[in-house]
């Protein structure tokens, strides 16, 4: 199950409870909350095969942006990621803080940091994956869970930064065993290179805030003092 369906039926049992408890005291017919909820799967229904999720999408996130911490774990996420893709010589692109902003962006409604993956998948099609490029971006997609469990102490979000990690590496034979410790060192590296540029990574965070362009948040964070960025590997390194 998506995590998309598990927040829908999460919000469709919410519904019924509060409608099955109020609804006595309202003297309003236990049928009009379950309506209501079977009208809401309805609609999700049609959205998901008609429109690929975007408005359970939409109205879910909505609903989160109410959150201040929810808010908050989203630009630690999300800043986390650019700042580590950047450093690793992985060319950003764009950014969206929220499912409506992605959606404006032509993006599907599916927010976060956009990259250049040009090189990568010339490789998956070639067959010749470079190791250190693997890795890098083992480090950009686990470096999002990374800051939110530093600022946080738990993760939230990145279930698919992690289905992204595992997809790539098993394209690299590396045994399952494995997995998830090559996950925990990509975290662990990605949150070290946070340490090492945490004012630059505030100034980022501060400029993502504002909905800067990816180049004036760039400029921003080298002013902060951040370091040079890497050079981008190629087959066989």
């Amino acid at each position: 199950m998506s995590q998309t369906a598990i927040n829908l039926l999460a919000v469709v049992i919410f519904v019924m409870t509060c409608g099955s408890i109020l609804a006595p005291a309202l003297d309003i017919s236990l049928f009009i909350p379950a309506g209501l909820a079977f009208a809401g799967l309805s609609l999700a229904t049609v959205d998901r095969f008609a429109f690929n999720n975007i408005g359970v999408t939409l109205l879910i996130d909505w609903v989160a942006q109410f959150s201040e911490e929810h808010r908050e774990r989203v630009l630690h996420h999300e800043a986390g990621h650019f700042l580590v893709a950047y450093l690793l010589g992985i060319p950003v692109t764009g950014y969206a803080l929220t499912a409506w902003e992605a959606l404006q962006q032509g993006h599907n409604a599916q927010g976060g940091v956009r990259f250049d993956d040009q090189i990568i998948q010339a490789q998956i099609e070639e067959g010749q994956l470079s190791t250190l490029l693997v890795e890098r971006y083992c480090q950009v997609w686990m470096a999002g869970g990374a800051a939110e469990k530093e600022a946080f102490g738990d993760v939230e979000g990145g279930v698919d930064d992690v289905m992204k990690v595992r997809s790539l590496l098993r394209q690299l034979r590396v045994p399952g065993a494995q997995l998830e410790l090559k996950e925990r060192t990509a975290a662990l590296q990605a949150k070290q290179v946070m340490e090492r540029n945490q004012a630059a990574y505030d100034t980022l965070k501060q400029c993502m805030t504002a909905r800067k362009p990816v180049q004036d948040c760039i400029d921003a964070a080298i002013l902060a003092g951040m370091e040079e960025p890497s050079a981008i590997p190629t087959v066989g390194a």
